[in-house]
């Protein structure tokens, strides 16, 4: 599996999808399970706050040139990129689809592997700290906002129960953690192990909630193998734009390989653990299933891709190197 690059955890998320195909919770059980899955994001959104240094978010804005790109990256050229492919419906893709893959196109960066990649392929990892934490300490915010805009003007809006539960369930735990950091900061830092499962299976529990509600009703009838082949396809194409449009427009600029490297990284990803807790706040349980279909095949695409990308960098600054030697 490691030969293949693909995450363990993407499995555990697509045998989750195949539990709760075959034995969707539905009943007094859903409801129990609804119950859970509220808290669960609470403490993820919690540890999220806990987590992120807003200094160092903050800090980095010194940098200013750098973050803008990444921010205009992340919040302008893929929500943009998002409407272009509105014109692909319904011919290509359903309307169900579209609405996933818009909402992944609102989402901030991801922070640990738009971190880790970076130090792979030796770029300014100080940088990526800071603009991968700067995006999701705004994407709390921002993200809803761009979905309102995006998907929901035009149908009502978004009602005031809706933003009732992002303020309860997303932006109050996630506050709460950064007003505690100093206190439990420590202590989440020391088990940060043991707390990474609590993450990872608390996205198990809100997945399996997902998606026995979309198949209680009937999401897997409106979804065909084509249209699963067709997704994967402008997945790549998507992610292949923003990869290609950061590194030319990061050379234009002319910024340093190091920073490049922090840019094209932080500014092409998505965060798969922000995501999925989202999407269940904001879509109704009938369609959240497919609504963040497209975030976790873009997620696996994501990885593989940037894996090979950063080895690329690395072997290129390890070539200088012995050149210069």
């Amino acid at each position: 599996m490691s030969r293949l690059r693909v995450d363990p955890y993407i499995v555990a998320l697509l045998l989750t999808v195949a539990v709760a195909s075959l034995l969707p919770a539905s009943g007094a059980v859903a409801t129990g399970f609804g119950h859970a899955t509220t808290i669960a994001i609470g403490l993820l959104f919690f540890l999220y706050g806990a987590r992120l240094s807003t200094r160092e978010a903050l800090d980095g804005l010194k940098h200013w040139r750098l973050h803008g790109l990444v921010f205009l990256a992340t919040y302008v050229l893929f929500p943009l990129l998002g409407l272009l492919c509105r014109l692909l419906v319904p011919w290509a893709l359903t309307p169900e689809l579209w609405t996933g893959l818009m909402f992944l196109c609102c989402l901030p960066s991801t922070v640990q592997s738009s971190i880790a990649f970076t130090s792979i392929a030796r770029g300014n990892v100080a940088a990526a700290i800071c603009s991968a934490s700067f995006s999701n300490l705004v994407g709390i915010v921002l993200t809803p906002l761009l979905v309102t805009v995006f998907l929901f003007t035009g149908t009502g809006g978004m009602s005031l129960g809706a933003v009732r539960d992002i303020m309860l369930q997303l932006l109050a735990p996630f506050v709460a953690g950064q007003l505690l950091r100093r206190w439990v900061g420590g202590f989440v830092t020391r088990h940060k192990k043991i707390l990474g499962y609590v993450d990872r299976g608390s996205i198990l529990l809100v997945v399996y909630a997902a998606f026995s509600e979309g198949v209680v009703a009937g999401i897997w009838g409106r979804l065909s193998w084509v249209s699963l082949v067709v997704l994967l396809a402008v997945n790549a194409v998507l992610l292949a734009v923003v990869m290609l449009l950061t590194t030319f427009t990061a050379r234009r600029l002319r910024f340093s390989t190091e920073d490049e490297i922090a840019i094209v990284f932080c500014g092409s990803k998505k965060s798969l653990a922000s995501g999925l807790p989202m999407g269940t706040v904001l879509f109704p349980a009938a369609t959240v299933g497919l609504a963040v279909l497209p975030l976790m095949l873009f997620h696996q695409l994501q990885l593989m891709v940037c894996a090979w990308l950063a080895r690329r960098y690395g072997a290129r600054k390890d070539a200088v190197v012995l050149a210069g030697a």
